[in-house]
Parts: C-alpha cells; structure tokens; sequence
C-alpha cells in the first residue's frame, strides 16, 4: 500500500528530503537550549557574572532564531510536499477511473470514487505532511531529550523511563479501537455523497412531487449516521489528552519532589540543571502529545489510505491484447452466440444466445419491452462491456482484438441518458472531433436539427451550457448529442432512444438528414416508437433478453406477435388522441 501511495511523491522528493534535514536543525536547537539556560542560571544569574549572562543570553537568542529559521523552511517544504503528493495522487487516481469499464465504476459507485479522491486524499495528505515533519520532528526530539535527561542526571531520568512506556501503551490501545470506527465513517460518507449528488441531480423531480421533507429526512439519518459513528471514534482518541495530561503532571511532581532532594543532598545537582531538567521534561512530553496527534491523523488516514488503494489496484475489465488491431476495416457487426451477464454468472443473464448478422451501411431498428436489454445488447459493440460468452465482430474481428481507443472512435453512441459538459455549444460538439471546423460543427448541427434553436439563443453556438445541461430542454439536449455523434464520422452509429424527446416530424428529419449524410455508416436505432423503426433494413425484437424476431416492418407485422401489440398499441393511441 505505502509503495502505491509512495510512488506519487514523484517530482516534489526533493522537497520532502529536505523538510527532515529542516526539522533536524530545529531539534537540535531545541535540545542545545536548555543546557545553555541551566548555564546562564548556575554561572550567570546565581554568581551575579554578567558577563556570563550577556555571552548564554547572546548564545540563546542565535539558536532561537536558526531554530525559527529551520522551522519555517521546514514547515514551508512540508506544505509544498504534502500538496504536491496529493496533487499527483488525485490525477493518477482520475486517470485510474478513466480506465475503468462500466462494471469497475459499478463495484465503487460515483458518490464513492468522489469521497475517495476528495476526502480521502485530503486525510493522506495531512498524514504525509505530519510525517515528514512531526513524525520526524518528535521521536527526534524525544530521543534526544531523553539522552540529555540521562547525561544531567541518570537517577531522576529514570521517570521517563517508567512513565514513556505506559504512555505508549495506552496510545496504542487507543488506536486499536478507534481504528475500526473510522473506516465505519468513511463508509457513510460515501452513503452522504450519494444521497447529496441523487438530489441535486433529481432537485426538479424533487421538487415537482414535493418531497422535500422526504429528501431532508433521508439526509439527515446518513448524516445522523455519521455524528453517532465519528463522535464514537473521536471519544475513543479522547482518551488521548487525559492520558498525557496524567503523565506530564506524575513527571512534573516526582521531578520537583526528587529534584528538590538532589539539590539540598547532593552539591553535583545545581538548580540550573533541575530548570533544564523541566524543560526537557516539557519536551519529552510533549513531543509525546505531538505523537499521539499524528497518531489520530495516521488512524483517519489509514482508512482513507486503505480505500485509495483499492481503487489503485483495481484491474480494469477491459484491456488490450498484446498486439492490438489498430484500425476497423467497416461496419458490420456479427453477434455469435452471444451470453452476456453483469456479474458475469451464467446463472443471471440479461442476454442470451444472441446470434445476428449485420452488414456494413446497414439500418437496424431495435425495439422491445422495458427490461428486455436492448441497451444491453448494443453497449457490447464499442466494448463497454465484455461478452460472458460467445463473441462480438466488427469489421471481421473480435472487439477484443481492437485497441479500445481505435474500437471507439469508430463507433458514435448516443446513451439513453444524455450528457453534456459545462462550456459553449461549440465546445460540448468538438467533444465529437476536437479539430472540427466551426463550418463541420453547424452542418453536424442542421442534421441533428439543432441548427435552428441554437441560432435562436443570443450567443448562438458560443452559449454556455450549464452544468449537466440544465438551461436546454430535453429534446434540444438530445439533437446535441446527436450532432456530437456525427462530428465523429464513425462506421457505426448507436442511437440509444435518442429521439424521445423530440416530436414525429423531427424524429423523421433527423432521420432523413442521417440517411444523406452517414450512407455507408451502420446505424443500430433504439426506440419504443414505431415510427421511427419501421424504415430500417431489419428490426430487431427483443424479448427478455432473447431475439424474438429480426425482419423488416411488414415482416414483423404478418408474423412477430410482441411487434404486432406494439405497433396496434401505438396506432390505437394515435388515432385516439386525434378523435379528441
């Protein structure tokens, strides 16, 4: 895990090498000063010399200021470290997803991969600055307090020797318990992400069924979750501050009881040495307290640590072979014996023995029932998904011999559930082609018929869609889409129900406009409307997940049951709704 996480320090070592030597300098100052205090009190200020005073007091105020000096070019290359370690973190993570096939993301979830590369990697980074500088900063000045205690005097340092191991222990129990609790939080703050990003993305379903207070409620019991679970753990780590307390006074009350003694039995002992002694002991404990801090932050850490990685040791379902095809000759497409399952399990299939033929240049009209994997059926073709079994051809060869990027880019897909980008028009379409013409962009957009409505807008093609593409309707939403498809020019074009939102006499438009446009290119339409199939070469019925007939419109019509009830369905409700 540390070797993973480790690995994206990358350009920023340098600062992390030296925030220790910074810290290091630091320490030893700290150390120093209490020694040439016991100085300047025992041959200073005790023997009235001052001259002394003047010489230790000088000396003091040198390493005040080298470990000011030290201190802040430590702190300020920690800062520099830890943020570029996060920065790189967080790009090689997104570039992880961005491998990713459907079933990846589907195994996280999008709330989860959200909190993972913002929470999380926030908590990481505050632990690697800790480390770099705390972590090093406090057993440095422990141990080296400790080896000053023992020098002054071996008798009264053996507290610490008592009192450092109950301590460490006790800690230890504290992360033991606190540790589990954590990683409950972390996992309800994915469930809080989730429930946040559903409603602002449903707000106007939201708000139009008036579930409000329905929404508040279920955001309350997962931030309710969240308080009882994290109030859990932060009591547990509170035991922390007592216990410390506890250790700071036991070595402040035998220091002052046996230090006292020494100095009245025993003339070796000086009152300098007993006031360094106290400092040493401030630094001791304190360094401890700074510890058991970073302790806390390693425990928040560890969590997200542990859920960072696993998103870095995903294995994308879908990879390239060893020497992949680098070009799609056409666009016919074979399904042979095609099996396909999400959880890839034979027993759960959502397709089964799929077996077609389409040619190159071919329109193919899909339709059948809610549930019966239409969508399913054509996510197979650019590889979004991998067949359980059984094969996917296009151009002659199996989708899996294609390089992933060659495969795609010769296959358009307009998903059923449209998505555009905050940015201009022209910037949402060049998603198509980054290097359309703004001459290519507009002849793409009249053949979606979008060219029209957006000449209407007063900023026409340079106007700001927003975020998830709010400010257009959804049947304008759909056209764009449509004409980002077909900036792509690809030799097959999937149209997911796209034209839902859109009326008849559009549908039909677009239609026409991607029969003059696209001719040689093989157009798979989906669409619970008729009307927009029936012109195909053959239509495709699909019956729980299983063919239930392939064959033109008046084919289907003398001798496929389940296209019949459609198609009556259909015109009864149309010759209805003109009677009205």
């Amino acid at each position: 895990m540390l070797k993973k996480l480790l690995a994206n320090v990358g350009e920023y070592k340098k600062q992390s090498l030296l925030t220790p030597l910074y810290t290091f300098g630091e320490v030893l100052m700290d150390v120093i000063m209490p020694l040439i205090m016991a100085a300047l009190i025992d041959q200073g200020i005790q023997k009235s010399n001052s001259g002394k005073i003047l010489e230790f007091g000088g000396l003091l105020f040198v390493c005040a200021i080298f470990a000011l000096f030290s201190g802040t070019l430590g702190a300020r290359s920690a800062a520099k470290a830890s943020a570029g370690f996060a920065k790189n973190l967080r790009h090689t993570l997104f570039e992880r997803i961005q491998g990713f096939s459907f079933s990846n993301i589907d195994r996280f979830s999008g709330s989860s991969l959200i909190t993972r590369m913002t929470t999380d990697v926030t908590n990481v980074q505050n632990a690697y600055q800790m480390i770099i500088r705390i972590l090093v900063r406090s057993p440095l000045i422990l141990i080296f307090s400790l080896i000053m205690t023992f020098y002054i005097n071996r008798d009264l340092s053996l507290i610490y020797v008592v009192v450092v191991p109950i301590l460490g222990i006790g800690l230890g129990i504290i992360v033991h318990f606190a540790h589990p609790i954590f990683m409950k939080v972390f996992r309800t703050y994915d469930r809080l992400n989730q429930v946040v990003n559903e409603n602002l993305q449903g707000i106007r379903v939201v708000k139009a069924y008036v579930r409000e207070d329905f929404e508040e409620k279920k955001f309350s019991d997962v931030s309710q979750t969240v308080y009882n679970n994290f109030s859990k753990a932060q009591t547990i780590v509170a035991f922390n501050m007592p216990l410390l307390q506890m250790a700071i006074y036991t070595c402040m009350l035998l220091l002052s009881w046996f230090g006292a003694r020494f100095i009245v039995d025993d003339s070796s002992f000086s009152t300098g040495e007993l006031v360094s002694m106290f400092n040493y002991t401030m630094q001791i404990l304190m360094s401890l307290m700074m510890l058991s801090m970073t302790f806390v932050q390693l425990m928040t850490a560890r969590s997200s640590a542990e859920r960072i990685t696993e998103v870095l040791d995903e294995e994308s379902d879908l990879k390239n072979g060893a020497n992949p095809l680098m070009s799609v000759s056409d666009g016919s497409v074979v399904f042979k014996d095609v099996c396909f399952s999400y959880q890839d399990d034979m027993d759960k299939l959502v397709l089964e023995n799929i077996n077609l033929s389409i040619q190159s240049g071919e329109v193919i009209g899909i339709v059948g029932g809610t549930g019966s994997s239409k969508s399913s059926l054509v996510q197979l073709i650019p590889r979004l998904y991998d067949v359980t079994q059984g094969q996917v051809l296009v151009g002659g060869n199996d989708v899996r011999d294609y390089d992933l990027e060659t495969l795609r880019d010769q296959v358009g897909m307009v998903l059923q559930n449209n998505v555009l980008f905050s940015g201009t028009i022209y910037e949402n379409l060049r998603w198509g082609n980054p290097q359309a013409t703004d001459e290519e962009v507009q002849a793409a957009a009249k053949v979606a018929q979008a060219d029209e409505f957006i000449n209407e807008f007063p900023d026409g093609y340079n106007t700001m869609i927003s975020e998830g593409g709010n400010n257009v309707s959804g049947g304008q939403k759909q056209r764009l889409t449509i004409a980002r498809a077909l900036l792509k020019k690809p030799k097959i074009l999937i149209l997911d129900d796209s034209t839902s939102a859109v009326d008849t006499k559009t549908d039909r438009a677009i239609r026409d406009g991607l029969e003059k446009e696209i001719p040689g290119t093989t157009t798979f339409i989906i669409s619970q409307r008729i009307s927009s199939i029936q012109d195909a070469n053959r239509i495709i019925v699909l019956d729980d997940g299983k063919i239930n007939g392939v064959g033109t419109h008046d084919e289907l019509m003398g001798n496929n049951q389940i296209y019949q009830e459609v198609f009556n369905s259909q015109e009864k409700g149309f010759g209805e709704a003109h009677e009205e």
